[in-house]
């Protein structure tokens, strides 16, 4: 059986908590949600912050230090710290927890783009906290900015502390953006790619921009240079992450990406959407690889050499 890596991106800075109680906000639910999916088959943990009073994305490296000691207590998943953090953060806020705790991984969006999430206001009859509507629904006016001066930026700052990335490829664009840097010498094999499809303002979830994308990264890179995974945003999420393990990629789901487990229902916990994907996987062959197999994969430094 091949083995795939599942990742699991459990709460993100998109969603907000009046769309879903399932979002975990706090603390100890990021904690709880975060073992529960590793048990449930997920190797890899992609972590953002919340404000625990009002669910607001954050930054603040005191707020990650509140769950990330509880999560590596827990279990042995591998944690991937964001630098994407929100669209309303500057570089240095979403670097900062990152740049403290020296992760075996974080992620790194490979350029800038359209990041537009309004649509999803549609549905909300009441909002719980003042905060969500407006940034919600002024999100048809937001771009995350990461340009080749930030990119060089969080490469440079990151590059003693041994930490591998979860390159997050937006558009075809995004994947030349990231031949670039290892052609600048500030990037090494092996890569972990995270094609990202379905985002307004993003490459579409279109099956066909899938295979582009793939063959585009064959075409750049050496084949046994990288791994690629895949995330689809809301509706397209199952199907499209199914489509990438039958190509032979890796996938990612979570709340994060989706806050469904099927058509008009929410799912109840990450852990659920991780089970999901697992029992389609065995349905297909594959199973889960663990955190260790995932480590060996991806060239991680282990969990030994983090500061957390």
């Amino acid at each position: 059986m091949s083995k795939v890596i599942i990742s699991c991106a459990v709460t993100g800075a998109v969603h907000t908590p009046s769309m879903s109680p399932g979002l975990p906000v706090t603390p100890k639910e990021i904690a709880d949600q975060s073992v529960a999916a590793a048990e449930a088959g997920a190797a890899i943990i992609h972590l953002h912050a919340r404000n625990p009073a009002d669910g607001r994305p954050t930054g603040s490296p005191e707020v990650f230090a509140q769950f990330l000691p509880e999560i590596r207590s827990r279990c042995d998943a591998v944690i991937n710290l964001t630098t994407g953090g929100a669209v309303t953060m500057t570089v240095q806020e979403r670097l900062a927890a990152a740049a403290r705790f020296k992760p075996e991984m974080c992620s790194l969006n490979m350029g800038s783009v359209n990041f537009a999430f309004f649509a999803a206001g549609a549905r909300i009859e009441k909002w719980r906290y003042p905060w969500e509507k407006d940034y919600v629904l002024g999100s048809d006016d937001y771009i995350f900015r990461n340009t080749f001066r930030d990119i060089a930026y969080i490469l440079e700052t990151m590059r003693d502390a041994g930490t591998k990335f979860e390159h997050e490829c937006y558009d075809v664009g995004h994947l030349y953006n990231l031949a670039h840097f290892v052609d600048r010498g500030l990037l090494k094999p092996p890569f972990f790619i995270q094609m990202v499809f379905g985002i307004l303002g993003g490459i579409g979830a279109d099956l066909d921009n899938l295979t582009f994308m793939k063959q585009t990264a064959d075409r750049l890179f050496d084949k046994d240079s990288y791994q690629w995974s895949v995330l689809a945003a809301g509706k397209h999420q199952m199907p499209f992450v199914t489509q990438a393990a039958l190509m032979g990629g890796n996938v990612r789901v979570g709340l994060e990406d989706s806050l469904f487990i099927e058509r008009g229902r929410l799912a109840e916990s990450n852990a659920q959407q991780v089970q999901k994907i697992r029992r389609i996987l065995a349905e297909m062959g594959h199973e889960p690889a663990s955190p260790g197999e995932a480590r060996k994969m991806l060239g991680l430094k282990g969990a030994d050499r983090v500061e957390i």
